[in-house]
């Protein structure tokens, strides 16, 4: 049991898990087995009394995937404060990168697909997957300054944050007041209750945060905003030290259950039996934002804020390397998947396509990203060699 969880806290394994999770996804949804999953994952489940009623789909992407956005919120917390992103200074760099990172995929997406009925995609490609990117990396990066880790993990976690912003403010829909002000009362009890957690025999105190981030959970939900953002406030509030071991604790989870069963689930699409001219915008937006769109943003914002000194930590990578990065930053999955079934969320046939156009520019950033950051790992390697 414990050699299994060390593996899924590996960067390498998860990875392969999340992959072999959507091509079974994709896979079973253009078989004869699409119809019985389809209706598993269309039944509801409703909580009574609550006003709670979801199908096992969306259990999966608001219940599983605010889990996820816990532990991406507390790693991001770490990073703000004792991390990679302690400071303006360190931030710098990798900020600039990110914010690139974003709005080139957006202008491509929009060059292609802007003046349709499909516009409403543009965030979907402006993701990176954390797990995904550092797991490509680990596999064939070896050799690798450290510093591209450092990069990337940063660039990473400040995608996330856009990524949730626009979760939080583009799909909100009907506010409630009341429950969304319930909800911060209920963030800050839970950040109270756990600066009150005992190192020892604080299991009563743990069972309370537990029933008071489950409510915020339901009160982020019928406020009308996104429910993965209550993860993401109560990943935040909590204080530093429980965090870390709530992180130890979750990340198996998270790595071996939480994200495989929503790449099935998000990748359970059926192909379209059409010509690929016949093909929605929104397919050949992501597909092609999504990794040519990072590669372009990343790497170029990168090189001008080292150009005009931004002066960080990660500021000594060469411009082959803020393209190796570029590439693992295309990768985008699991945010840009979610990003997908809400931007789409009323035309499942144009929903289904954005989906698959992340599959497509994700893989494609896959391969760009294994050839490339192979080809400097090497290159490092030898360097390191002949100096030796």
């Amino acid at each position: 049991m414990s050699e299994s969880r060390n593996l899924l806290r590996t960067q390498q394994f998860p990875a392969v898990l999340l992959l072999v999770a959507a091509a079974l996804g994709i896979l079973l949804a253009n078989l004869p087995t699409f119809g019985p999953i389809d209706a598993v994952l269309g039944f509801h489940i409703a909580i009574p009394g609550t006003g709670i009623d979801l199908s096992v789909e969306h259990w999966i992407s608001d219940g599983l995937l605010a889990i996820f956005f816990f532990v991406v919120a507390m790693e991001l917390q770490y990073e703000l404060t004792r991390g990679e992103l302690d400071s303006f200074r360190k931030a710098l760099q990798p900020a600039i990168a990110a914010a690139g990172g974003v709005v080139v995929p957006i202008v491509i997406y929009l060059i292609i697909a802007g003046g349709s009925a499909t516009s409403s995609g543009w965030p979907i490609p402006t993701a990176t997957d954390i797990a995904f990117a550092l797991g490509v990396l680990a596999v064939f990066g070896k050799g690798l300054p450290s510093a591209v880790r450092v990069f990337l993990l940063a660039l990473a976690i400040l995608d996330d944050i856009i990524g949730i912003i626009f979760i939080a403010v583009l799909f909100a829909h009907d506010l409630n007041w009341l429950f969304l002000v319930l909800a911060v009362v209920g963030v800050v009890i839970f950040g109270i209750l756990s600066r009150a957690l005992p190192e020892r025999r604080g299991w009563p105190v743990v069972v309370v945060m537990i029933i008071v981030g489950v409510l915020v959970w339901g009160l982020v939900l019928l406020s009308g905003i996104h429910a993965t953002i209550a993860g993401v406030a109560l990943g935040l509030a909590i204080a530093q030290s429980p965090s870390m071991r709530v992180r130890h604790v979750l990340e198996p989870w998270v790595n071996g259950a939480i994200l495989p069963v929503f790449a099935f689930a998000a990748a359970f699409v059926v192909i379209p039996g059409v010509a690929p001219t016949d093909l929605s915008p929104a397919f050949f937006g992501i597909a092609v934002a999504l990794p040519l769109g990072k590669i372009i943003g990343i790497t170029l914002f990168g090189w001008i804020a080292v150009r005009i000194g931004a002066r960080s930590k990660p500021s000594a990578l060469k411009l082959t390397d803020l393209l190796a990065a570029g590439t693992l930053g295309g990768i985008g999955f699991t945010v840009s998947l979610l990003l997908s079934n809400l931007a789409f969320a009323d035309d499942r046939a144009i929903r289904d396509q954005a989906i698959l156009g992340v599959l497509v520019g994700s893989l494609i950033a896959l391969i760009l990203s294994a050839i490339i950051v192979s080809s400097r790992a090497a290159w490092h390697r030898r360097v390191t060699a002949a100096s030796s």
